[in-house]
């Protein structure tokens, strides 16, 4: 029986009900989704990043993603990510052990940014499946089997140096189009070897890396992934593979749940987002040629898609209706009714993002009043904003070091 037949049978569980998600017992259902903070300027823990993962803890989420957490050093998304090693591991724990003082639970999102990595800020070659051009990096080099086989290693390394630091979960990154995405998208995807051409082929390092994970800390960890349902580009990744790829990570048993997610931080980011296309704020984040750049082609990069709550649902429905695994749903749950909603679809828990910036506390008032509104405007201001700290701009002012 599917988990939507058993949802249908008993009342939903309400969002902010307590949740079993593997080894870990959740306040609620409500997770703070991975968002790049912007506050590790030497790629380690800073007491601003504590901060920004305290507040929503505080407000009420019943878990908190640290993102990005990084398994090699060409896999940040620039020099200044947090990179998975020893030196990272004092600061690391601090973090958790502020995050369990509030009652909530905390996740590291760990991945490899392949194509979507900065090579120039990493000072090493970006890496995609194949040899291409990436705005952010260049021209990347093809990711070749020793590359291949020490990825892998290196997040099982990673997420043992999570479960050192305290981290009740990770989340591995399987989405955006980032390596371990790019590899399932046939855009992006031209190998003729056994991590490409058939789907089988082209979803093999995801899964290779997912059991490599459940193998070092299954039982003292949640693992969860994060899959595209939908590139948002063509010829890329679309929902008929995507739904085959999610079975087999089912059928494989190395997963507590998946966060279902789309779009393309390489080649249409704003398909994950929906809402204004803040084209300027993204140009003035920059300087010289890259402003200008930006200016120029901004439009056809950052495509505007309209906002509407809970706008991934009608994917995911078919994700809830083919799986029995927990999932987790994101894109546009901002109040009450939305998780109402998705709980009496069969989700098991909610992620939030955007709404959380604004009103990182907005959880508690939504326990304590449920006709409470986010005023969240999906502006998208924030954006931008990842380069210098993360924030709201409508709310939160820029840093010293911005202005």
């Amino acid at each position: 029986m599917s988990a939507a037949t058993t949802s249908a049978a008993a009342p939903a569980p309400g969002g902010v009900a307590p949740a079993l998600l593997g080894p870990v017992r959740g306040r609620n259902r409500v997770m703070k989704s991975a968002t790049v903070e912007g506050r590790t300027p030497k790629g380690l823990v800073t007491d601003e990043l504590i901060d920004y993962h305290l507040a929503p803890a505080s407000g009420g989420v019943g878990l908190t993603t640290v993102a990005y957490c990084a398994v090699a050093p060409e896999g940040r998304t620039d020099r200044h990510q947090i990179h998975l090693r020893p030196e990272a591991l004092p600061g690391l724990r601090r973090l958790t052990e502020a995050v369990h003082a509030t009652g909530a639970a905390v996740s590291a999102q760990l991945g490899h940014a392949g194509p979507v990595a900065n090579g120039a800020s990493n000072r090493a070659p970006s890496l995609a499946p194949t040899r291409r051009f990436s705005p952010f990096g260049g021209v990347t080099k093809a990711t070749t089997r020793a590359d291949i086989e020490r990825i892998v290693a290196a997040h099982a390394q990673a997420a043992r140096y999570a479960a050192d630091a305290g981290f009740d979960a990770v989340e591995l990154h399987f989405g955006h189009n980032y390596l371990a995405s790019a590899f399932l998208s046939p855009k992006l995807n031209r190998r003729t070897d056994g991590y490409g051409g058939t789907l089988e082929g082209r979803a093999r390092f995801a899964r290779e890396i997912a059991g490599a994970v459940r193998a070092e800390v299954g039982g003292q960890l949640a693992v969860l992934a994060k899959l595209n349902m939908d590139d948002g580009v063509p010829g890329g990744l679309w929902l008929d593979e995507s739904l085959r790829v999610a079975r087999w990570l089912e059928e494989d048993g190395t997963l507590d749940a998946l966060v279902l997610t789309c779009g393309s931080s390489l080649l249409n980011p704003m398909y994950l987002f929906r809402g204004e296309a803040p084209v300027r704020e993204f140009a003035d984040a920059f300087h010289g040629v890259t402003r200008a750049g930006l200016k120029l082609v901004g439009p056809r990069f950052l495509k505007a898609y309209p906002y509407q709550p809970l706008y991934l649902l009608d994917y995911a429905r078919q994700f809830r209706a083919a799986l029995t695994m927990p999932l987790v749903l994101l894109g546009g749950v901002t109040d009450k009714a939305g998780m109402d909603t998705a709980m009496a679809e069969g989700f098991q828990f909610v992620a939030m993002a955007r709404a959380l910036l604004r009103e990182p506390d907005l959880v508690n008032r939504l326990q304590a009043d449920a006709t409470t509104r986010s005023l969240c405007v999906h502006c998208n201001k924030c954006m931008p904003t990842i380069y210098s700290s993360s924030r709201c701009v409508l709310v939160t002012p820029a840093p010293d070091r911005e202005r």
